[in-house]
């Protein structure tokens, strides 16, 4: 059976999204990425490069928001086309969705929360826990050289937050799990009132509504698998190096 114009744009979209998705993600593990090689930086005293990947941050931002804006507004495009005679001018509708999503959401890079993110981490490296001035009060818990996720897997699971598919974190207590699981868990035990968080010595409750896939979580997880790998690697080149000099 053949496919119809419209069948036709739709998988043309999703296989459109589906790379695009994955240049999010690789942008995104770029910042990370500068952003951990920025901290072992710092603590060297090597301000001049830091200051540097300050500026490539600065710069990347803006490439991530324009990539994630094609993304939604190929989403707006697959999801409103109607077929008709007339020739459809898609990179115009296009160009008007991304247009309107930059005058929605426009970008300011030294106020994205990526640029906040490397900041803080920069400054933690020789502040510890301290709050960077004028940023007390601010709400949002940044990454910084250590891990920020109070448990690296899920307690009801067991899995590492790095294999969860769709992970949530507990705006009460921080606590990550997988989302199928805990919403099954909380449907068994607790019903309509919620139940005790799984957690090992948590005392806080959980509900469906405080638990949320928040705009950082995945950010810090990838940090972590991240880490990870670095952590391995390592481990490689130190066991390579006791070989050679065996």
């Amino acid at each position: 059976m053949a496919m119809s114009t419209a069948d036709r744009i739709g998988v043309t979209v999703s296989n459109l999204e589906t790379s695009n998705h994955s240049l999010i993600a690789d942008v995104r593990n770029l910042l990370v990425t500068i952003k951990m090689i920025a901290q072992d930086l710092e603590k060297e005293n090597k301000s001049d490069l830091v200051k540097q990947l300050d500026k490539a941050t600065l710069e990347l931002i803006p490439l991530s928001d324009d990539i994630v804006h094609l993304s939604t507004a190929l989403q707006a495009v697959g999801k409103d086309y109607n077929s008709s005679n007339e020739s459809t001018d898609f990179k115009k509708l296009l160009d008007e969705h991304i247009s309107q999503l930059e005058a929605d959401t426009p970008c300011v890079p030294e106020n994205h929360v990526f640029y906040k993110q490397f900041k803080e981490a920069i400054w933690r490296v020789r502040h510890a826990d301290e709050p960077m001035p004028g940023e007390e009060h601010e709400e949002i818990i940044m990454t910084s050289s250590q891990c920020n996720l109070v448990n690296t897997s899920c307690p009801l699971t067991g899995k590492p937050v790095t294999e969860l598919k769709d992970p949530v974190r507990s705006m009460e207590c921080k606590h990550i799990y997988e989302k199928e699981a805990v919403m099954n868990h909380i449907r068994m035990i607790g019903k309509k009132r919620g139940c005790r968080c799984a957690a090992a010595g948590c005392p806080k409750m959980l509900t469906a509504e405080i638990l949320i896939c928040d705009p950082l979580l995945k950010i810090e997880i990838e940090e972590l698998r991240l880490r990870g790998d670095q952590s391995t690697q390592a481990q490689i080149v130190a066991d390579c190096t006791e070989i050679d000099e065996d």
